[in-house]
């Protein structure tokens, strides 16, 4: 099983699980329909639309509520995870959008430890900022954070982004390699990192594997869900039994051409990218995966 768990901004959105279908555009899960924009909905629409389908695999089980910021829906979603992660033993859980409460994450973890088989565990966003001021990042096996996010890894002391030194606010891109060493170095970061951005960094414990710049798509900057669409993939791939690295790395690489298969300007939508995915596994996967049928 593959679960993602997250939340999205509709306070009229109750703790909902199940499996994800996509009808008109939206998610459905339990008759709950769901607007595919940034965060949680893009990484469910990546992962369950254009990649579980493609490969003919069953989609991903959700585990979703609404949280404007109250932290309602987000401990909805830790409590549900905590309860229930030893009887679902998903072999896969990502965590996204969730309000960061360092305690609730710490009983999550613990739970998926319960498991006859400890998950793969994946955190992007307020999930990842939970797990690293937890001191729990080396319990995850996948971070996806974008420049920001690195740089708040890489603060050995900051709980919050808001309270990250000064001086890493002012990082630019060509500190990249700078801020993955401070991160493992103050043991922030999980095993396996991308650091999403113009160029993608692969990183295994420590070491840069891969840069992924090819190809360059300036308007995907401009767009708004490029990093969740790359977790969502990521996950997704994992799922079909593709190792970390090499998912971290094919990922990128569909996510970029899947962007340059788009006619981009923008004011694009994430879900034109999206809708290219399955174009993108059918010329590239096979020579990037040798996975050369569904």
């Amino acid at each position: 099983m593959l679960l993602i768990a997250g939340t999205v901004p509709d306070d009229n959105l109750p703790l909902t699980f199940g499996n994800a279908v996509i009808e008109n555009n939206k998610i459905v899960i339990n008759s709950k329909k769901i607007r595919i924009s940034q965060g949680s909905s893009t990484m469910i629409s990546a992962a369950v639309i254009k990649t579980l389908k493609y490969y003919r695999q069953s989609p991903p089980n959700i585990l979703i509520a609404g949280d404007i910021g109250s932290g309602n829906g987000s401990k909805l979603i830790y409590h549900y995870l905590i309860d229930n992660l030893p009887k679902l033993c998903p072999d896969i859980l990502a965590l996204h959008y969730i309000l960061p409460i360092m305690s609730l994450m710490k009983k999550v973890v613990k739970s998926a430890e319960k498991c006859n088989k400890k998950p793969i565990l994946i955190a992007d966003a307020g999930s990842m900022y939970a797990a690293k001021s937890a001191k729990l990042a080396k319990k995850f096996d996948l971070f996806t954070p974008d420049l920001g996010e690195l740089a708040f890894l890489a603060d050995e002391k900051a709980t919050h982004p808001a309270y990250m030194k000064n001086f890493l606010f002012e990082m630019d891109t060509d500190k990249i390699p700078y801020l993955i060493e401070e991160s493992y170095s103050h043991k922030n970061s999980s095993n396996n990192i991308i650091v999403k951005g113009e160029r993608d960094y692969i990183v295994n414990k420590g070491k840069i594997i891969s840069i992924i710049d090819d190809p360059i798509i300036p308007e995907l900057e401009a767009i708004g869900g490029t990093g969740d669409t790359l977790t969502g993939i990521v996950a997704a791939l994992i799922y079909i039994g593709i190792d970390i690295k090499d998912a971290a790395i094919i990922a990128s690489k569909a996510n970029r051409m899947a962007g340059k298969l788009s006619t981009l300007t923008p004011a694009s939508k994430i879900a034109e990218i999206i809708n290219k995915l399955p174009d993108v596994y059918e010329k590239y996967m096979c020579q990037w995966s040798g996975i050369c049928c569904r």
